[in-house]
């Protein structure tokens, strides 16, 4: 029996961007959650009267906005995929990395997906699903059109690709 072929993986970072308006969807997505969070602060302190909830809306609204205004533009520059004949990879992460490597071969589905916020700003997600137990790989952030392109061209490829994907 024949040893199998080992294709060598690219050991560089992922040669795409996301889109730029990534960074207002991550900012908006973010200003969201901040509110949420400052919401009932706001509420209870109104409501009851007390100065130590004036003092943590105030913590709460300070270090939200400095997330929402720093973390995104981070995000961008970290964020990467790209796809070739043998592999989706993906880079993402701000304090913790994670790098992701999906052989063709094992790609089982490949999805898109436009939340309210991503539609909004012609954006979408695309999610390739393979037999790791780690779960799917997800490219977010992507131009509508691309990320369409994207699911097309992977389709085609992993139809193209001999294995059985498990």
């Amino acid at each position: 029996m024949a040893p199998a072929t080992i294709t060598a993986l690219p050991l560089r970072p992922p040669a795409h961007q996301v889109s730029p308006r990534a960074v207002r969807w991550w900012q908006l997505r973010d200003l969201i959650s901040v509110l949420v969070l400052l919401a009932p602060q706001i509420v209870l302190g109104i409501v009851f009267g007390t100065g130590w909830l004036v003092v943590t809306a105030i913590v709460t609204a300070v270090a939200g906005l400095a997330y929402v205004l720093l973390v995104p533009p981070l995000l961008f520059r970290i964020h990467r995929w790209e796809i070739t004949d043998d592999a989706v990879y993906t880079l993402s992460g701000w304090l913790v990395r994670e790098w992701r490597i999906a052989p063709i071969s094992r790609v089982q589905t490949v999805d898109t997906e436009h939340g309210p916020l991503q539609q909004l700003l012609g954006l979408a997600s695309v999610t390739v699903t393979t037999a790791s137990a780690k779960g799917p790989v997800k490219i977010r952030g992507l131009d509508a059109t691309d990320a369409a392109e994207l699911a097309r061209t992977l389709t085609e490829t992993t139809q193209a690709t001999p294995g059985d994907a498990t």
